[in-house]
């Protein structure tokens, strides 16, 4: 169906435009037209005000909507977990997995595919974060999961076709070696539960590690005498950092002084977030173990965190709010910035001709309105 939506402000990505109409057709974005100019076949739709943005694009997802990856890893748990951050703006996710039997990553890679396959808004890829890390930097994560790198289980993560494959290792867990051939086969290697210091990550850099999980939690910090897992990452200019901006994972002087340190471009948002993003009930089991959400942060008994309760408009509106940034920076590092991470700028993150439709209405609160996925629209 062809589409003009109007009467919204549009950013671009780049820039706000003022008076344009957004036409839509067959899951793709054909134009910008001045308002008096849209073509007569048309539907015109009037958003009365609303601000039309790219949608966004959450690389770390473990679950939502009271359901856990890892407790089921089918493609009816990815629609539940999709719908639930649908209502928060992601309309791109890379479903987490986090650390566990080889058995169960094979079942999630199988259910991701199938998702893809089968078209499950927003599914973009997988994201495993484990079982190859270190247990002196476990966070949350089940020791009794971790396994060193082998040939055979490069074999099992590259092995998702219709979809993009982000993993998380401890580097000084495994070789450079091992690193590469991963990297070789398209998949995107990432630092994290990592107590590798500085001159391993350096070498693992090299060997193809292109990205690091929740920046500053779980690796080691950067010292006046060894900079580390993260000072290694703030000098890497080409490396991407996913940052957990809920206010618990890192101090907001923190995270303003490793924007300032990073090259821009290369700082994207996640929400690491857990079943209870979306759900009613603020509690969940994981490995036997409860965790309970309590304003926002998700934890155990003994007060370690255990992922997030955050969604991506939230994470957004904390980085305007707490570190200060432009709303313009903070959209693109929700949407723009995973997108060229995932190697997906041409489709994803920014609304221009020949990208896919996948956007938001928002109000002035940040509040989504409308959401479209691939053109299909979704009011709320």
């Amino acid at each position: 169906m062809k589409q003009a939506l109007i009467r919204a402000p549009i950013f671009t990505g780049d820039e706000w435009l003022e008076h344009r109409a957004l036409l839509l057709d067959g899951g793709l974005i054909k134009g910008l037209v001045a308002e008096d100019q849209v073509p007569t076949d048309y539907r015109v739709e009037d958003l009365h005000g609303t601000r039309l943005i790219p949608g966004l694009i959450d690389t770390q997802v473990n679950g939502g909507g009271g359901a856990l990856f890892n407790d089921a890893p089918t493609i009816d748990t990815l629609r539940t977990i999709g719908a639930a951050h649908r209502l928060f703006g992601t309309t791109g996710f890379l479903p987490t997995l986090i650390s566990d039997d080889l058995d169960i990553v094979a079942r999630a890679i199988a259910a991701v595919h199938q998702a893809i396959a089968e078209g499950v808004p927003g599914v973009l890829g997988i994201h495993l974060e484990g079982p190859f890390l270190n247990p002196a930097r476990k966070g949350v994560h089940d020791e009794s999961k971790f396994r060193r790198l082998t040939p055979e289980a490069v074999d099992l993560l590259s092995s998702l076709d219709n979809g993009f494959t982000l993993v998380t290792l401890a580097p000084e867990r495994t070789t450079p070696e091992l690193i590469r051939d991963l990297s070789q086969r398209g998949v995107m290697v990432a630092a994290g539960h990592t107590a590798a210091d500085y001159e391993q990550t350096r070498t693992a850099l090299a060997a193809g590690v292109r990205s690091f999980t929740h920046l500053f939690n779980a690796m080691t910090p950067m010292t006046s005498r060894e900079p580390g897992v993260v000072g290694a990452a703030l000098e890497d200019p080409d490396s991407w950092c996913g940052l957990i901006v809920d206010g618990y994972h890192v101090h907001a002087a923190t995270l303003k002084v490793a924007l300032a340190a990073k090259r821009l471009g290369k700082m994207v948002l996640v929400t690491d977030a857990m079943p209870t993003v979306g759900a009613q009930h603020k509690q969940f089991t994981l490995k036997g173990e409860t965790i309970h959400a309590d304003n926002g942060r998700c934890a155990t008994a003994d007060g370690t965190l255990a992922g997030s309760d955050l969604d991506m408009l939230s994470a957004v509106r904390n980085t305007v709010a707490q570190l200060e940034q432009p709303l313009e920076e903070a959209l693109r590092m929700a949407s723009l910035y995973p997108a060229q991470m995932l190697g997906l700028d041409r489709e994803l993150g920014r609304l221009a001709p020949g990208c896919r439709a996948s956007l938001l209405a928002v109000d002035d609160q940040l509040r989504v309105k409308q959401s479209w996925i691939d053109g299909a629209a979704q009011q709320f």
